[in-house]
C-alpha cells in the first residue's frame, strides 16, 4: 500500500467506526449517562479521577484538563486529575510496591466516596487499572471504563462501561477522545451552561 492510500485508507476506518458508534444507541445512552454520573459527583462536592497507560495516560491527562481547567465556556475550575501526574509519587510507588500497585494506592491516598474514576484502557485488560478499578470500588468510587470491543477483565468492574466496537488501538484511542471530549462538554454545559 503506498502512502496515499494508506493515509486514506486510516481515515475512512475512523469515519467506518465513527459511523458506527452513531448508529449505537447504547453507546449513545452510556456518554450521556457518563457524563450524569460525573455532573452528579461534582454536585455533591466529589471529584473526578482518571487513569491510563500510554496514550490512555495522554488521553486522561488531556481530559482532566478539560474539566479542571475548561472546554468551552469560560467558568469557575472543577477539580479533575490524572492519576499519575505527580511523577515522583508514581515512580517511588512503582519502586517500592510495584506498577500495577500505583494508580491504586494514588486512589486510596486522594479518593473518597462518591468520586468517580474513568479508566481508560483499550484492551480493558492493564493489570495496575484493573487494580485502581478494585481499589475505587472499595472506596465507594463510581467507576466508568473506556475499553475496547469487548471491555476485557475491566468490564465486570465497570459501573459504566463505553466499549468502543474495535480491536484496533488508534481507532480505538482516537474514538476515546471523541467519547471525552463529549462528556466533558455536557459536564460542562450541565453545570455552567446558561
Amino acid at each position: 500500500m503506498d502512502n496515499h492510500s494508506l493515509i486514506t485508507n486510516r481515515i475512512q476506518q475512523a469515519i467506518d467506526l465513527e459511523q458506527l458508534i452513531l448508529g449505537t444507541t447504547e453507546l449513545i445512552v452510556r456518554i450521556e449517562e457518563a457524563s450524569e454520573i460525573i455532573v452528579g459527583a461534582y454536585q455533591s462536592g466529589n471529584k473526578t479521577l482518571f487513569c491510563g497507560n500510554g496514550g490512555s495516560a495522554a488521553d486522561a491527562q488531556h481530559l482532566a484538563a478539560e474539566l479542571s481547567g475548561k472546554f468551552y465556556l469560560d467558568r469557575p475550575p472543577i477539580h479533575a486529575e490524572a492519576c499519575h501526574g505527580n511523577s515522583s509519587f508514581i515512580t517511588a510507588v512503582s519502586n517500592d510496591y510495584g506498577f500495577e500497585n500505583a494508580f491504586a494506592r494514588y486512589i486510596q491516598a486522594v479518593g473518597k466516596k462518591g468520586d468517580v474514576l474513568v479508566a481508560i484502557s483499550t484492551s480493558g485488560n492493564s493489570e495496575n487499572i484493573r487494580k485502581a478499578l478494585l481499589e475505587a470500588k472499595k472506596i465507594g468510587f463510581t467507576c466508568i471504563v473506556l475499553s475496547g470491543a469487548t471491555g476485557g477483565k475491566m468490564a465486570e468492574l465497570a459501573d459504566l462501561l463505553i466499549a468502543i466496537p474495535s480491536n484496533d488501538t488508534p481507532r480505538i484511542q482516537e474514538a476515546h477522545i471523541l467519547a471525552g471530549h463529549i462528556i466533558c462538554e455536557l459536564v460542562e454545559k450541565t453545570l455552567f451552561g446558561k
